[in-house]
């Protein structure tokens, strides 16, 4: 019960500041755009096609399980758990979307970015370490902090950023995104794990690395 209450409240607090932001994703021309996947008598608008708004249901506009721990019995020890237009149709057009980060002791959402969204970040429970890099115009900088229960950090638009689970016990984090569909480019498994692979000759004189190391990094991804 005391968990539900700190997640509502961590969720809460996001709203909140995402009702004061500005969205990314191009403001909505409509009071709402309920996405459906079939096109017949809908209308194309903002990536998604619309459900004649007199048929919206609260379901919707719904989704649960928040609250409820993700499996993070993997490599990196963690796990996202999306609240995004796919799960919630009628977040189309309306520039907001979020996510429950679960992470193992030691866990890690490694180096990645979201190239349609800045993120506000809150800990429910547990301690992050947790930063993003600018980029090369301001020198590639490090700005990085921890973070423990209840720390605000936000992740700006396209910035390459991190969160490490730095405790011995299992963390929670919510996230707000500015966008409906905020996409994540993991760096490691974009530039290791591209299909067909990347030459490894041209990644080993990219990275300053041997050939054969950036061959057996491509044989991880």
């Amino acid at each position: 019960m005391k968990t539900s209450v700190q997640f509502l409240k961590g969720f809460a607090l996001l709203v909140l500041a995402s009702s004061l932001a500005s969205a990314f994703d191009p403001s909505p021309l409509q009071d709402i755009c309920v996405a459906i996947d079939e096109p017949k008598n809908a209308v194309f608008v903002n990536g998604k096609f619309c459900k004649d708004p007199k048929l919206a249901k609260a379901q919707d506009f719904f989704l649960s399980g928040l609250d409820k721990p993700g499996n993070t019995a993997n490599r990196l020890g963690f796990s996202v758990t999306n609240a995004n237009v796919e799960q919630i149709p009628g977040l189309n057009t309306l520039g907001i979307s979020a996510v429950r980060i679960d992470y193992a002791p030691y866990g890690q959402n490694p180096p990645h970015t979201h190239p349609r969204a800045t993120e506000i970040l809150v800990v429910l429970e547990g301690t992050l370490y947790v930063g993003f890099v600018t980029s090369n115009q301001l020198n590639n900088t490090l700005i990085a902090k921890v973070l423990n229960k209840g720390d605000v950090f936000v992740f700006p638009i396209g910035m390459i950023h991190f969160q490490f689970n730095i405790g011995k016990t299992n963390a929670v984090a919510i996230a707000a995104l500015s966008s409906q569909f905020p996409g994540v480019i993991t760096i490691a498994n974009t530039v290791f794990g591209a299909n067909p692979p990347i030459n490894p000759d041209f990644l080993a004189k990219a990275f300053q690395l041997d050939v054969n190391v950036v061959k057996e990094l491509e044989a991880k991804f």
